[in-house]
This record gives structure tokens, sequence and C-alpha cells, in this order.
């Protein structure tokens, strides 16, 4: 086995010198040649934005960026396209290394059953929120004659009557049937000119009628009496149920 010799100040001084040459040597091959050789080290791109696409197109755009990708999960979003990209990781814009491993949430092929919650003879309000809750959409109001106003009375999806506990795909758009405050059945109008305010108004209400506005004028008839009505009272004139019936009352004066 060869030795060096250190007989002289010199040749340790050499010796120290080819150690630390061989260290410099190793460090900079290791960081500098084999690193970036090994794990592509320095060859970065950034993560194109992809949401929304299909994962067709998205594919395509993972490609041309020299990345690799893996479907993670599928979740329902209402609007999607099926196996449209929703979200994706690492996100968009984000700078790794090339062929990285991208991994993509999709939106399902097809939505997932909800029960429909009993939401007859709610308000449209609370409705609506029911609904919401339930992973449902509101669509429209259809209003048909019926005392109870805004009253939820039926609920369908296009021409299709459902029925409580009924399963729907998740987001579908439902639609109220409510009451328009007025029954179907017509009556007779009465005549109430003449009488106390309070009288007509008892009157109108044991009728199934309403009190719409109460004008206050000027007359010679004694205050508080019904001068005038709208609609006018008579067989020919016919008022739904519900509907309202406008007074105007004396205020004296005159």
């Amino acid at each position: 086995m060869a030795k060096f010799s250190t007989n002289t100040k010199t040749d340790v001084l050499i010796h120290l010198g080819i150690i630390i040459a061989s260290l410099l040597i190793l460090f900079f091959g290791f960081f500098f040649i084999y690193l970036p050789w090994s794990t592509n080290h320095g060859e970065a791109v950034q993560v194109p934005k992809i949401e929304g696409l299909t994962l067709d197109e998205a594919k395509k755009e993972l490609d041309r960026a020299g990345l690799d990708y893996e479907v993670s999960d599928s979740v329902f979003k209402a609007g999607a396209k099926p196996l449209s990209i929703i979200s994706l990781y690492p996100k968009a814009g984000s700078t790794v290394k090339s062929n990285r491993k991208v991994f993509l949430t999709v939106a399902a092929v097809s939505a997932p059953l909800v029960k429909l919650p009993n939401i007859i003879g709610r308000s449209t309000i609370s409705g609506k929120n029911q609904l919401l809750s339930a992973g449902l959409e509101f669509d429209q109001e259809e209003k048909i004659p019926a005392l109870e106003e805004n009253t939820i009375l039926k609920v369908k999806i296009g021409n299709r009557e459902l029925q409580p506990g009924d399963e729907v795909p998740k987001g579908s758009k439902i639609i109220f049937v409510v009451g328009d405050g007025y029954a179907d059945q017509k009556i007779d109008m009465p005549d109430v000119v003449g009488m106390e305010q309070e009288e007509a108004d008892l009157l109108l209400t044991g009728l199934g009628l309403s009190v719409g506005q109460i004008i206050s004028e000027p007359s010679s008839a004694p205050a508080g009496t019904v001068i005038r009505q709208r609609p006018a009272a008579g067989p020919e004139n016919k008022i739904r149920l519900g509907a309202p019936v406008d007074l105007w009352v004396s205020a004296g004066g005159e």
C-alpha cells in the first residue's frame, strides 16, 4: 500500500490540499451533476389553469406543460359539466418540477339522489330555505286560485307533481304552486254603503272577503259611515272569495 510522505511541512500541506480538492470535487459533483440528473432539478414548469375544462381538454393542457395527472376524487357540483375539472392540487399557477403529478377533482357524471323535504303548507320563504338545505334549487312560482296566499300547495319538476320524500337528483329546480289569496268561488258583491265602517268590515270578512283601502273624505253623512265602495254592489258584480273591497268613509264636516 502506498504511503504518503509526511516528513516535511510541505508534504503535509500537499496531502491536505489533495484531500480538500477531492472533497470539493465530490461536493460539486453531487449537487451540480448527480442531483440535476436524478431529479430534473431546475426544470420548473407552471401548473396551467384548467378549472372548468373537460378531462380530455385538461389532459392536453397538462401534457403541453410536461405534467402528469391523476383523478383523485369525483364530486357533484350543480351546473358543472360531467367530468369537468372542479379543483386541482397543486393549484393553477404553482411552480413545480417537470413530470410532477397533478391531482384532479372532477364533476360527477350523475347527481346523487336526495329526498324532497315536506314543504307543503309552508310559506315560499320557508320552502326556499328548506330546498337549499336539501341541496335543491327554487325554480319559479305558479299561482292558482286559493285563499292561502303565498302558501305552497304543490311542488313540481316541470309538469311532474312531486310528493314529500320523493327522491330527485341533487341540484334539481323545483316549482312552487302557491295560492294567490283568492278562492275560485265567486259571490254577489254585497252592498255596504250606508253602514258604519265597523259593521261593513264585519259583513265583508264574514262573507270571506277582505277589507282593502279605507279612504276618508268629507261628506254630509255621519262620520264613520261608508259612502262608497269598490267594486260596486249588485248581482251583476261577482267577486272572488278573499278579494279586497275598498271603502270610502265619511269624515263628516259638510
